[in-house]
């Protein structure tokens, strides 16, 4: 049973039943600047929790988590190639794939636009909660989840274009200062003082897993505020901060490692023990999944189930030690048979592609097609928290800590086999450092992070280079901001260094 249907579904409240019945553009914001009227929702709470429900809804969208989020947070990195036949470019991500991309390139622009649409539904729903007379503990939680969802946002675009407009209300049309504040942009460090902030709000308001009912299960929690804000920063380098939110996380007893890393990513593991938080899909009719994300990423050719594109690449295939299970979880090899017993054809387009994409139509629920499926998309989960807590120790001087949050993700990584991926032992901190970003990289492969982890490290340059890529030095560290944005804001929306 999928635990958030009832988040997702479109709630009928008395003034539109009124005005009709059900209709789904209750979840269509009203365009920045006017407000919903508080006295609809005052004493609902249904349509006060819609308001939240519209935010997670936007991340379903095409223009969300799908293609062009793919190209900018993964084909760009040396995890993957572009994939697909060598023709068919997807718009855009040959250049992503090959760093000659612009500010005209259509990733960047759909992407920064499906971030600042969710941020506006958030904006709406923390601008009108505040004063509802609904149940506190359901307002607050509320509160929190709309803080915690505007953060997410704000951490995708801070850490892709850097300094970004800062928008925190629903603009007045008439108020100049509203107007100005959309179209400047603010500096790094001020969006990143605003996604503190909200992550302060939803840690303090949000309940822990384990205290949501099994319909609410997939919404926003405590844990999941705190591994945020605890990778929020690491990205600024706030170890003290790191460790102990990781270290509050760990000893809270909501978490655990899945025995089993292949079956991480199979639907009967969603939300499941490793889970912090997940993109909730919704793949039964009429209801839409996440929008083209996995069929995008489905092998290419002869009996083939999708496009081909964010293949994994050999560097990553070569970057797991022998006996690694994570190789095979995650990536798809020609001629390999799938869990679900499906074989891949010694003919597909690519040699390799994305395990962690795979949506099986005979053993997980669907829709008959693999373009808006039932299943959802990780976002944080507790190996990753682990691994911050290792990389936070070792920063902070304590090896053997670090240690042992880094060989129990190894020992997983083991499945069960003696004699493979022996325990890291070095207590050499630039060692130790090396060894935690190595598994860094191979137990999170595709999960979204690679490029920006190389570039938070230093080393992006150094790696790209040496794989013949067009990377330049204090410019790809940031994406160019979108040329329709620039035009948007009138010219004064200012570009990145090198653009």
């Amino acid at each position: 049973m999928k635990t958030l249907q009832k988040l997702l579904t479109y709630t009928c409240v008395s003034g539109l039943i009124a005005a009709g019945g059900c209709s789904t553009s209750f979840l269509d914001v009203p365009p920045q600047g006017q407000q919903t009227p508080t006295d609809f929702f005052s004493s609902n709470a249904d349509a006060a929790t819609s308001l939240v429900n519209a935010i997670y809804s936007k991340m379903l969208d095409w223009n969300f988590h799908s293609f062009s989020w793919n190209g900018v947070t993964s084909i760009i990195s040396d995890d993957a190639d572009k994939g697909s036949s060598p023709g068919d470019t997807g718009t855009d991500k040959d250049q992503l794939d090959n760093f000659t991309f612009s500010a005209s390139s259509i990733s960047f622009n759909e992407v920064w636009g499906g971030q600042y649409e969710a941020i506006a539904r958030a904006n709406q729903a923390l601008d009108n909660l505040p004063a509802l007379t609904i149940n506190d503990t359901l307002k607050n939680r509320l509160i929190g989840e709309a803080s915690f969802l505007r953060a997410y946002c704000y951490f995708n675009l801070v850490r892709s274009f850097g300094g970004v407009p800062l928008i925190t209300k629903v603009a007045d049309p008439t108020n100049q200062n509203d107007i100005q504040n959309g179209r400047v942009r603010a500096t790094a460090a001020q969006v990143y003082t605003q996604i503190e902030s909200d992550l302060a709000t939803a840690v303090n308001n949000l309940p822990e897993k384990s205290q949501y009912n099994s319909a609410d299960l997939g919404r926003a929690t405590k844990g999941a505020a705190k591994a945020l804000l605890a990778k929020v920063s690491m990205y600024q380098k706030k170890w003290n901060v790191v460790q102990q939110l990781t270290d509050e996380i760990i000893a809270s007893g909501q978490y655990s490692l899945l025995p089993n890393y292949g079956e991480l990513w199979r639907e009967s593991s969603e939300n499941g023990v490793e889970s912090i938080f997940e993109i909730q899909g919704r793949g039964v009719t009429p209801n839409k999944g996440v929008q083209g994300y996995f069929e995008s990423q489905g092998a290419r050719g002869e009996n083939g189930w999708g496009w081909g594109f964010n293949t994994p690449s050999q560097n990553l295939f070569d970057a797991y030690e022998t006996g690694d299970t994570r190789r095979d979880g995650t990536i798809i090899r020609k001629g390999m048979t799938l869990w679900d017993g499906r074989v891949v054809s010694a003919n597909a387009e690519n040699p390799y592609y994305n395990y962690k994409a795979y949506v099986s139509l005979t053993r997980e629920t669907n829709n008959g097609s693999t373009w808006e499926t039932n299943k959802n998309v990780r976002i944080l989960r507790y190996g990753e928290v682990l691994l911050m807590n290792a990389e936070a120790a070792n920063e902070l001087g304590q090896s053997t800590k670090a240690l042992t949050s880094l060989n129990l993700v190894r020992a997983r990584a083991r499945g069960g086999v003696t004699g493979v991926l022996p325990n890291v032992t070095t207590t050499a901190q630039a060692d130790l450092r090396q060894a935690i970003w190595k598994e860094r990289r191979v137990e999170m492969a595709f999960e979204h992070d690679r490029y920006f982890d190389l570039v938070r490290q230093g080393r992006a340059a150094a790696v790209f280079q040496a794989l013949g890529k067009n990377f330049v030095t204090d410019k790809h560290e940031l994406f160019p901001i979108p040329q329709p944005q620039i035009q948007l804001s009138g010219g004064q929306l200012t570009q990145n260094p090198g653009y």
